[in-house]
C-alpha cells in the first residue's frame, strides 16, 4: 500500500502542474485576439502576393527582410495595443484631441487611399483563389461580400472575434506547401540571416512592398480600436502584449514560408507568374496539385478574413475621427455611420474587382507599396502620441522602442525616396530597370 501510496503522488504532482498551467494559460485565452488576429490578416492577399512575387522574382535573397519587419512589426504593434489599453480611446480619436482637425484630417485620407485599395484587393484575391477551382469571380465576389457584411452587422465582437480566429488555422497550408516545394535550406538559411541589396526599381518595389505588406497603416487603427471594444485595460495589458508578440511572430512565420515556396519552384525554374492565379498553376507540376489546392485555399480563406478586418479598420478610424458611434457591438440602428461605411468600402472593392478585364496582380501588389510609403505618416503621429506624458503617463516608450520605432520610419522614408528617384531617373532613360 505504501509503494502504491508513493507511486501516486508523482501522479498527482504531474496532474496539479497541468492544471495550474492551464490556470495560467486561462487569463490569456480570455485576453487574446486583437493582437493575433491583426498579424494573421496581414498575410492577406495582397500580403501573399508581395510574398509569392518576393520569392518568384528574386529567390530567398528577401528573406533578410523579415527578420527586420519581425522586430519593427512587433514594436509598432505593441505601441498600438498600449495606447489602446491605457487610455481606452482609439488611434483616430487619441490623433484629433493631441493634433486637431486638420492633422486628423491628413491621417483619415493617408488611411482612407491605403484601405480604399487593399479592401479592392481583398475582393481580387477572393477573384482570383475561385478562378483556379474554376468558379467564375462574378459569383464568388457577390457572395463573399454579402457575407463579410451579414457576418459583422449581426454578429458581436466576441462572435467576429471567434470567427476570424478559427479560420486563422488554415494557414497551416502555407507551411505544409514550403515543405512540399522541397526548397535548398542550407540556401534558405544563408539568405534569410545575410541581407542582400539592390538599387533597380523592380527590386525596390519588392523590398517596399514587403514591409509596406507587413506593417501596413491600416493594422495600427484596428488594433488599438479592438483592443477598446473588446474593454481590455490596463490590467490585462501585459497579457495583450504577449498576444501582440504572437501575432506579430505569426505574420513573418507564413510570409517566410510563401516566399520559400514562390523561391523553390517559380524562381528555380524560371517560370515567371502574371497573375496569383498563375502562381497556383505553375506549382502543379513542379509541387503537385495538392499543394496547388492548399495555396489558392490559403489566398481564400486570407482574402475573406481581411475583407472583413480592412473596412472594419476604416470604419473604426473614420468614426472616431468625426467623434460618431462605432462598435460591432452596437446595433445597425445604432451606428448607421459606422455600418453604412463598413458596407460602402465593401461594395466599392467587389465591384471594383467586377470590372472586366481588371489586372488582379496589380490590384493585389500596389496596396504594398501605397501602404509602404504612407505608413511613415502614420508612424510619425503614434510616436508622438505614445511619449506624451500627458497622454500615457507612465506607459510612455522606453528608449530602445524609440530607436526601433524611428530607424523603422527612417527606413521606410529613405526606401520611399529612393524608390521615387529610381522611378524619375528610369522614366527619362538615365536609368534601366
Amino acid at each position: 500500500m505504501a509503494e502504491q501510496a508513493e507511486r501516486k503522488i508523482p501522479v498527482r504532482a504531474a496532474a496539479v502542474a497541468r492544471l495550474s498551467g492551464l490556470l495560467r494559460l486561462g487569463p490569456f485565452l480570455a485576453v487574446m485576439g486583437p493582437g493575433i488576429i491583426t498579424g494573421v490578416v496581414d498575410d492577406d492577399a495582397t500580403g501573399i502576393a508581395g510574398y509569392a512575387l518576393a520569392g518568384a522574382r528574386f529567390g530567398y535573397s528577401l528573406l533578410w527582410v523579415l527578420l527586420l519587419t519581425i522586430v519593427a512589426l512587433a514594436v509598432v504593434q505593441e505601441m498600438a495595443a498600449r495606447m489602446g489599453a491605457i487610455t481606452g480611446k482609439g488611434l483616430a480619436a487619441l490623433i484629433r484631441e493631441r493634433f486637431g482637425v486638420r492633422t486628423t484630417a491628413l491621417a483619415m485620407v493617408t488611411l482612407l487611399v491605403a484601405n480604399v485599395a487593399t479592401t479592392v484587393a481583398e475582393f481580387a484575391g477572393v477573384a482570383g483563389a475561385s478562378e483556379i477551382f474554376g468558379v467564375s469571380r462574378y459569383i464568388t465576389v457577390p457572395i463573399a461580400a454579402v457575407l463579410v457584411f451579414l457576418v459583422v452587422v449581426y454578429g458581436s465582437y466576441r462572435r467576429v472575434e471567434v470567427v476570424l480566429l478559427t479560420v486563422s488555422l488554415v494557414f497551416v497550408s502555407y507551411i505544409i506547401t514550403g515543405f512540399m516545394a522541397k526548397p535548398d535550406w542550407g540556401a534558405v538559411g544563408g539568405h534569410f540571416v545575410v541581407p542582400s541589396f539592390h538599387f533597380t526599381l523592380p527590386y525596390l518595389t519588392i523590398l517596399i512592398g514587403v514591409i509596406g505588406t507587413t506593417i501596413a497603416p491600416w493594422m495600427q487603427f484596428y488594433l488599438q480600436s479592438s483592443v477598446v471594444d473588446k474593454g481590455l485595460g490596463e490590467r490585462e495589458y501585459r497579457l495583450e502584449r504577449l498576444d501582440v508578440y504572437v501575432g506579430s511572430f505569426f505574420t513573418s512565420f507564413i510570409a517566410f514560408f510563401i516566399i520559400v515556396t514562390t523561391a523553390a519552384t517559380l524562381f528555380v525554374h524560371g517560370k515567371p507568374a502574371d497573375s496569383v492565379t498563375d502562381v497556383a498553376q505553375i506549382l502543379r507540376p513542379l509541387a503537385g496539385d495538392f499543394a496547388a489546392r492548399l495555396f489558392a485555399i490559403g489566398l481564400l480563406n486570407a482574402s475573406l478574413m481581411a475583407a472583413v478586418v480592412l473596412p472594419l479598420s476604416t470604419a473604426y478610424a473614420v468614426c472616431e475621427a468625426f467623434g460618431w458611434e462605432r462598435s460591432v457591438n452596437r446595433p445597425l440602428r445604432e451606428a448607421p455611420a459606422f455600418f453604412g461605411l463598413f458596407a460602402a468600402l465593401i461594395g466599392v472593392g467587389a465591384a471594383a474587382v467586377l470590372i472586366p478585364g481588371v489586372p488582379l496582380l496589380t490590384l493585389l501588389f500596389l496596396p504594398n507599396v501605397v501602404g509602404g510609403i504612407l505608413l511613415p505618416v502614420i508612424l510619425v503621429l503614434m510616436l508622438m502620441l505614445v511619449n506624451d506624458r500627458k497622454i500615457m503617463g507612465s506607459w510612455v516608450n522606453s528608449p530602445l522602442q524609440n530607436v526601433i520605432a524611428r530607424l523603422t520610419t527612417g527606413l521606410l522614408v529613405a526606401l520611399s525616396v529612393i524608390y521615387l528617384i529610381i522611378a524619375i531617373l528610369e522614366g527619362v532613360g538615365v536609368l534601366t530597370g
